[in-house]
């Protein structure tokens, strides 16, 4: 059994621009993001998380995608963690013990057969997140931004979504980050409290999230890729 919390309640602030309704070879960005999940043979129920403001919106976009597995749009919260906490609340009794999948909406070229993957790789060893190895040379700046250091690039990875967990533990985890009103910005920091292991899927740079304008274009590069 696997859930999917698309988290959709960003405000685009470093992009300048709401990007999860940007057209994307014809649809929106966040449209791509919940169509994988729609797609994905493995996945049972899916809760999109949005700016309470917007929720009208999705709903509408929702209608004309015609998502079956789509059993709620939900209000998000203020921070990330918030809003991932919400969808975990709406997740049916019946489907708690099983997997939940968090994902980005902003991360619009995941695959069905990347979440299968990374389902399985949950099953294996308790949880699994997307990523890619670290292939830039990384230094380390000072205020000014002068060089002061080198880092290691050795055993360094990015961190990407899909995230999948079984629903107990993320739920663990995660009442442990609200009750000590913490700040995490992805699923494994707050499973990295609790000293649970998180396998590593590589999936590559191709699984990217549109942060920046250019982003937008070399998504669509890479979609008309796909074919």
């Amino acid at each position: 059994m696997l859930s999917a919390i698309i988290v959709a309640a960003g405000r685009s602030q470093r992009m300048g621009f709401d990007k999860l309704f940007v057209d994307l070879a014809g649809r929106p960005v966040v449209a791509w993001s919940v169509a994988a999940f729609q797609a994905c043979a493995e996945v049972d129920n899916i809760f999109l998380v949005t700016r309470p403001e917007r929720e009208g919106e999705f709903r509408a976009l929702a209608e004309r995608e015609g998502w079956a597995k789509l059993r709620a749009v939900l209000p998000g919260g203020t921070q990330r963690h918030h809003s991932v906490w919400n969808g975990l609340q709406a997740i049916p009794a019946e489907y708690t013990r099983g997997f939940v999948a968090v994902h980005d909406g902003a991360r619009p070229l995941v695959t069905p057969d990347m979440i299968t993957r990374c389902l399985a790789l949950a099953r294996e060893a308790g949880a699994a997140c997307c990523a890619a190895p670290v292939s830039d040379t990384l230094k380390r700046a000072d205020a000014e931004r002068r060089i002061v250091g080198s880092v290691d690039r050795t055993g360094l990875w990015g961190m990407q979504t899909p995230q999948i967990f079984s629903v107990p533990t993320l739920l663990r985890a995660y009442q442990e980050v609200i009750a000590a009103n913490l700040l995490v910005t992805d699923e494994t920091s707050a499973l990295e409290r609790l000293g649970e292991p998180v396998a590593l899927l590589n999936s590559g740079d191709s699984n990217l999230k549109i942060t920046y304008p250019q982003d937008l274009e070399l998504a669509r590069h890479l979609l008309a890729l796909r074919g």
